[in-house]
């Protein structure tokens, strides 16, 4: 994954760097927290966001979804003898949170998460009845295997009494050994592939690479992404999932009246998040390249197929490139190959990711299917208008030929 504009900040004898990506209630954050030896002690990448109901003086229900604003990182630590590290972000006038983690002799755990806030904030907590800080704290205790990364794209719920905060996107190595994260992946829960298949019709195929298409093409939906300066990634298309498992295949055709659309911009990246009834999460992943194009550079999925689940990512493809400023386009269907066991075919596609004006598709640059076809409708044209003289000139001889015979005769 790029690390764009990340900006060191110096404290405590570590460095924090953290990337805020997104929507003005919705954030990615990226952080490499170091010790004094400048030696990366714990590394974290994750997506989150809060929705918090009180209650009023006019005995009503409120909520309020905080946006990241002011952010600040003081307490956030690589730990030492008597403490675990901790990561703590405070934002806004009135919200602070943390995270903290803990060793054992074999694994360390993502030991417990608290979340704090202050009602006495009337800008943020208009009418609210109780007034003060009130704190919520949950002991989450994941275990994760000692130098492995934890990883979770599946979004994770915590209710804690009038707090619901939402995680997704997350990767995550405390206790970081010699400076390097490690490329060992611990997947949560809700990302690993379900064992047991429950028996459906479906369809066999002989290969992996023989995949039955649906007679129907999927709907074409539009979806966004907004940021405070409006939207700021674009896309509209058709898509449909080919799954295989065991040489079984399941096409599904992604309905857009039944898909949701999240995400997050930065200059250097952008992602676009789709899910739905069956679908947990599909991302799209854009990235900058010669500071002048933009490409399709990730795709992460989990969803539910004959009731398991089935997930997969691929951080290195390399598709829809086009300048930056412009979109792209591609009405013929086109087939994004993420595995061997996944590809996705796509129907009228259209997406800008980066320099969005006025929520206005930019200039399309044409895929080379669609340019192929453009080409050819000249050429036949002209052929056919060639054709035409050929025919008339041919016309004009013969009947010149048929009134000299005439004159001779008389």
């Amino acid at each position: 994954m790029l690390r764009p504009g990340l900006s060191p900040v110096q404290g405590l004898g570590f460095v924090l760097l953290c990337l805020v990506l997104g929507a003005s209630q919705s954030y990615a954050f990226e952080l490499d927290l170091k010790d004094s030896k400048n030696a990366t002690c714990l590394y974290a990448k994750w997506q989150m966001n809060f929705n918090i109901s009180y209650e009023t003086i006019n005995k009503t229900t409120k909520s309020v979804t905080p946006g990241f604003s002011n952010v600040t990182y003081k307490g956030s630590s690589c730990g030492d003898d008597e403490n675990g590290p901790k990561i703590a972000v405070q934002f806004g006038s009135a919200f602070s949170w943390s995270v903290n983690f803990t060793k054992k002799a074999s694994h360390y755990l993502i030991d417990s998460i608290s979340f704090s806030y202050n009602t006495s904030d009337n800008t943020v907590f208009s009418g609210a009845k109780d007034k003060g800080i009130i704190n919520v704290s949950d002991s989450v205790k994941i275990e994760i295997p000692l130098n492995s990364m934890f990883k979770c794209n599946s979004l994770l719920t915590l209710k804690m009494n009038d707090v619901v905060q939402n995680y997704w996107g997350v990767v995550v190595q405390a206790f970081v050994e010699n400076g390097t994260v490690s490329k060992k992946e611990f997947l949560c829960d809700e990302d690993k592939p379900s064992t047991t298949v429950t028996p459906v019709t479906h369809t066999t195929v002989p290969s992996s690479t023989t995949t039955p298409t649906p007679k129907e093409k999927p709907g074409v939906g539009t979806y966004l992404v907004r940021n405070s300066n409006g939207t700021c990634l674009l896309a509209t298309m058709g898509l449909q999932l080919n799954i295989t498992q065991d040489k079984v295949t399941s096409v599904i055709n992604v309905n857009p009246n039944l898909t949701d659309s999240t995400g997050s911009c930065s200059p250097q990246t952008s992602q676009l998040r789709l899910n739905g009834s069956t679908i947990k999460y599909l991302d799209f992943v854009f990235a900058v390249k010669n500071e002048n194009r933009f490409y399709l550079k990730e795709v992460n999925v989990s969803l539910l197929v004959n009731d398991s689940v089935f997930s997969i990512s691929n951080t290195n493809l390399s598709y829809w490139d086009a300048p930056l400023g412009s979109s792209y386009m591609c009405n013929k269907e086109q087939t994004i190959s993420v595995s061997e066991a996944f590809q996705i075919n796509t129907f009228d596609l259209r997406v800008q990711p980066f320099s969005v004006i006025e929520g206005k598709y930019s200039t399309a640059e044409e895929c080379s299917a669609d340019s192929d076809l453009n080409f050819l409708i000249p050429v036949a044209v002209g052929v056919a208008l060639g054709f035409l003289v050929i025919v008339v000139f041919i016309s004009y001889m013969i009947g010149r030929r048929k009134s000299r015979t005439g004159y001779q005769s008389v």
